[in-house]
C-alpha cells in the first residue's frame, strides 16, 4: 500500500532515518547527527525502533525511507523489497564495518586442533539473531563439516534478541561459559576476541582459534527506492564527507565506532545470505521462519 504525504504527517520532504535503540548512546549519536546534517542544509529526521524486524519492515512499507541496518536486517531488507517488487541500496557503511571475520575459540588445553575435533562438544554462541556470533560462526561449522545440533550441540546466549548482535551480553556470556569449562568452544567476532581478552573476560594466552568465518561486511545505511531520490543522494554526501577532524563530529564518530563513512557496498553478504538460508532464519522472501525467534 502507498504511503501518502498525509500518512507521514507532512513530512514528505524530510528524510526519515530509522535507528535500532541498542543503547542509550544511540540518542546521542543521532541527536548529534541530527543537528549536524540540518545545520548542512539536509532535512532530516529520525525514529528509533526496539527491534530491527520492526524498523526493516517500516522502510520496504515507505514509513521511513533510510534505515541504520544491521548485516542481518539488510539481508532482510532486500528479500522484503524484492517480494513486494521494491529495491535497497547500502548507501554507506562505517570504515570499520569492512573485512571483518568471526572465530571459534577454545581454551589453550583443550585437545581439539580445528573445527571438526569439536564432535560430540558444545559450542557457545550468542543471541539467535546475531550473525557474528551465531549464524556466521555456525554456518563455519557446518562447512568444516559438522552439522550443528548433531554432530556438535549449540548452546546459545540469548541476550538482547531483537537486536541482531548489537548488543554483545551473550557473546561475552558465551566467552565466559569457555573460561568457566561449561562448554567446548565460544563463537564471537574476532574484534570481540581482542576486546574480551583487553577487559579480563578472556585470560590473556588462555584461547585459541579452531575455526574462521570467511571475512564479512557488517552494518550499513540502507535506502528504499521510493524516497526522494535528491534527499537520499544529499544524506550519503554529507555523511561522506563528514571530517574525523572536525571537533563537531568527531565525538559523535568515536561514539558511533568508525573514523570515516565509507560509499556502501553489498558484496560481502553472501556469507550472511547463505547462513540464513542454511539455518531457515528468513525465507526467500523474507518472512521469519526461525520458530523460537521472538523479537
Amino acid at each position: 500500500m502507498a504511503v501518502t504525504e498525509d500518512d507521514r504527517g507532512g513530512q514528505s520532504d524530510v528524510l526519515l532515518m530509522g535507528a535500532v535503540a541498542y543503547d542509550p548512546k544511540v540518542v546521542t549519536i543521532w541527536d548529534g547527527f541530527r543537528r549536524w546534517l540540518l545545520a548542512h542544509d539536509l532535512p532530516f529526521d529520525y525514529v528509533l525502533y526496539s527491534n530491527y524486524e520492526r524498523q526493516v519492515e517500516d522502510l520496504v512499507a515507505g514509513r521511513i525511507q533510510a534505515a541504520w541496518n544491521s548485516p542481518l536486517a539488510w539481508v532482510r531488507a532486500r528479500r522484503l523489497a524484492q517480494r513486494r517488487g521494491a529495491t535497497v541500496s547500502a548507501l554507506v557503511m562505517r570504515d570499520t564495518d569492512q573485512d571483518l571475520s568471526s572465530v571459534v575459540v577454545v581454551r589453550s588445553d583443550s585437545p581439539a586442533a580445528n573445527a571438526r575435533d569439536l564432535a560430540g562438544g558444545v559450542v557457545a554462541t550468542g543471541a539467535i539473531d546475531s550473525p557474528q556470533a551465531t549464524l556466521l560462526p555456525i554456518d563455519a561449522l557446518r562447512i568444516s563439516g559438522l552439522r550443528p545440533g548433531v554432530d556438535v550441540t549449540i548452546r546459545r546466549f540469548d541476550v538482547g534478541v531483537g537486536l541482531h548482535g548489537d548488543h554483545i551480553g551473550g557473546e561475552r556470556d558465551a566467552a565466559r561459559a569457555l573460561m568457566a569449562g561449561q562448554v567446548d568452544a565460544a563463537c564471537m567476532i574476532d574484534a570481540n576476541h581482542l576486546a574480551f581478552t583487553k577487559e579480563g573476560t578472556l585470560t590473556a594466552g588462555a584461547t585459541r582459534i579452531v575455526c574462521q568465518t570467511e571475512p564479512f561486511d557488517h552494518c550499513n545505511m540502507t535506502v528504499i527506492d521510493s524516497a526522494p531520490a535528491a534527499l537520499t543522494a544529499r544524506f550519503g554526501e554529507l555523511l561522506l564527507a563528514m571530517d574525523y577532524a572536525d571537533p563537531d563530529v568527531r565525538p559523535l564518530l568515536d561514539l558511533e565506532g568508525l573514523t570515516a563513512w565509507q560509499p556502501g557496498r553489498v558484496n560481502r553478504y553472501q556469507a550472511l545470505e547463505r547462513a540464513v538460508d542454511n539455518t531457515r532464519f528468513y525465507d526467500a522472501e523474507g518472512r521469519i521462519c526461525a520458530a523460537d525467534y521472538r523479537p
